[in-house]
C-alpha cells in the first residue's frame, strides 16, 4: 500500500469539503488503484488528508491526470500557505472494525528515535486492543525514511474515544503504550477530526 499525507492551513473548510466531494463524484471513478481517503479540518483550521493507493505507481498515474491537476489547482486555493506532502509505502493497517463507520478520527504526526521498533509495535495483533477499546475501529500507520510517521486512529465517536482514554489498560498494553511514547523523538502533533471526511471506492 502507498499513502500520501497532505497538510495545510485551510481558509474555508466548507468549500474544501465541497471540493473533496466533487473529487469523489467526478474523479474517483477514474482513479485506478485508489483505495480510499481520510480527510478533515481541525477546530483551528488545519487540513489533513491520507490518500491510500495500491502502489506508488497508481498514485503517480492519478497525479499526472489533467483532470486531477485541474482539481488540485482549485482545491489548493483554499490553503493559505500551500500544502506539504509526505509519501511512503511503509504502511501498517490494523482493522478491528469498519473504519468507514468512524465518527471521530485522531491523527498523530511525529518522529521516532527507533522507527523499526515503532513499526514492530504497530504491526502487532490488534485483537487485544479490540477487547479493551471497543470504540477503536482501526488504524493506519505510515513510516518515512527520516523516522517521521503518521498514525491515524478511527473511533466510533469522540465521546466514546475520550471515555476510552480514561480507562486503565491491562499491564501488557500499558507497557506497549509506554514504550511507544518513550520512542517519540519530539512531541507529536495531533489532528482531531470531529467530523471526518471518509471516502472509499465502495461509496462511488
Amino acid at each position: 500500500m502507498f499513502v500520501q499525507v497532505i497538510q495545510g492551513q485551510v481558509t474555508d473548510a466548507e468549500q474544501a469539503h465541497a471540493a473533496m466531494d466533487r473529487w469523489m463524484e467526478e474523479l474517483a471513478p477514474e482513479a485506478s488503484g485508489w483505495l480510499g481517503t481520510t480527510a478533515g479540518v481541525t477546530a483551528d483550521g488545519r487540513f489533513i488528508a491520507l490518500a491510500r493507493f495500491e502502489s506508488a505507481d497508481a498514485a503517480r498515474r492519478n497525479s499526472e491526470s489533467p483532470a486531477q491537476d485541474k482539481w488540485w489547482h482549485e482545491f489548493s486555493s483554499f490553503l493559505s500557505d500551500g500544502a506539504t506532502f509526505h509519501d511512503t509505502e511503509e504502511v501498517s493497517v490494523g482493522l478491528v472494525g469498519d473504519p468507514a463507520a468512524a465518527g471521530f478520527v485522531q491523527i498523530l504526526r511525529g518522529r521516532a528515535t527507533d522507527p523499526e521498533r515503532v513499526r514492530s509495535l504497530m504491526d502487532q495483533d490488534p485483537s487485544e486492543w479490540a477487547s479493551f477499546r471497543p470504540d477503536l475501529l482501526g488504524s493506519v500507520f505510515s513510516l518515512y525514511d527520516d523516522g517521521g510517521f503518521t498514525s491515524a486512529f478511527y473511533f466510533t465517536s469522540e465521546a466514546e474515544a475520550r471515555e476510552g482514554e480514561r480507562k486503565e489498560p491491562p499491564a501488557e498494553l500499558k507497557a506497549e503504550v509506554d514504550e511507544l511514547n518513550a520512542l517519540d523523538a519530539e512531541p507529536p502533533e495531533y489532528f482531531d477530526l470531529t467530523e471526518p471526511w471518509l471516502y472509499s471506492p465502495a461509496s462511488t
